[in-house]
């Protein structure tokens, strides 16, 4: 039974080096992946700036957040507080 004990460990140790490598290699995949996307992002928010610029809206607000819109007065916050 020793033996048989011993095969089935060198087996999982084989196995499990073949997991460890495919899960490094995964994770490199996938940081890869997330660091292009990342960049891509980047050069997206540039080019943004860059049309912005042309068009003389520097300082305007972001279109993601529109600035608040006053009412009838009837829903107006006090900022102030």
């Amino acid at each position: 039974m020793d033996g048989h004990n011993l095969e089935d460990s060198k087996q999982s140790t084989a196995d499990m080096s073949v997991f460890q490598s495919r899960f490094q290699t995964m994770s490199e995949s996938i940081i890869t992946k997330i660091d292009e996307m990342g960049d891509r992002i980047n050069e997206l928010e540039q080019s943004i700036n860059d049309l912005k610029a042309e068009m003389g809206m520097e300082g305007s607000p972001s279109p993601l957040a529109p600035p608040k819109q006053k009412s009838d007065g009837a829903n107006q916050e006090d900022d102030s507080a």
